[in-house]
């Protein structure tokens, strides 16, 4: 019965995604990803539901087409400001996190090997198992990786889902109310302090990877004086 009920969902979460790549790609949401203008003008067609569109638009983009959030999140700050935009991208970016794992951990690894490539999986799958928290955090904090299918790939390891819902929210979502607030025109950041920010960002990530699991132990300790 058990095996029945995971089928009957597989199929029609499968369904659900092919239903919603099919409705993207009729509507011409591929080739409005190519730039910010054009995302822009492919969610203001849905007016008056911008804002139901824009939100299901961040959601297949964490689902269905994994697309970097912050590209998106950007036309948002165009559209709706800052805050709103941060609010929905966040609250769709959460939302899909948390399906792509919860997906993950109930239907295995025949699920996952059906959107996240073998190349990704054998580079990315035995670090995340190893390194889990610390690399998962790293991760999820500079937009270098493909944070999405990271999120399939995290609900095959250990992980409680509680522990993964944490780190999501403290860590995915700092990028997208930069990229928001850059949108919104609130801040610029001039392109020698982009490579700036990309040079830091590869630094602490590698500083991170090598030395992580030492500092989240010394950390434990602590606590637990």
């Amino acid at each position: 019965m058990k095996r029945h009920a995971w089928g009957l969902t597989l199929a029609l979460t499968i369904a659900l995604l092919v239903g919603g790549a099919l409705f993207l790609y009729l509507t011409g949401f591929f080739q409005a990803i190519g730039s910010m203008e054009d995302m822009r003008s492919y969610i203001e067609r849905f007016t008056p539901y911008t804002h139901l569109v824009y939100f299901l638009v961040q959601l297949a983009s964490v689902v269905i087409a994994p697309i970097p959030s912050n590209i998106t999140a950007l036309a948002g700050g165009v559209l709706f400001g800052t805050w709103l935009s941060f609010f929905l991208t966040a609250l769709a970016v959460v939302s899909g996190s948390m399906l792509v794992f919860a997906l993950a951990r109930g239907l295995g690894r025949s699920f996952v090997d059906r959107f996240v490539s073998k190349k990704i999986s054998e580079k990315y799958l035995d670090v995340i198992r190893r390194k889990r928290d610390i690399f998962l955090a790293l991760v999820f904090l500079f937009p270098f990786f493909p944070d999405d299918l990271i999120c399939a790939l995290a609900g095959l390891t250990d992980i409680p889902a509680h522990r993964f819902f944490v780190l999501v929210v403290s860590t995915r979502l700092w990028g997208l109310l930069v990229a928001s607030a850059i949108g919104d025109s609130a801040i610029s950041i001039p392109l020698w302090g982009m490579i700036l920010i990309g040079i830091a960002g590869v630094l602490l990530f590698a500083i991170g990877l090598r030395y992580g699991d030492k500092w989240e132990e010394m950390l434990f300790e602590k606590f637990r004086k």
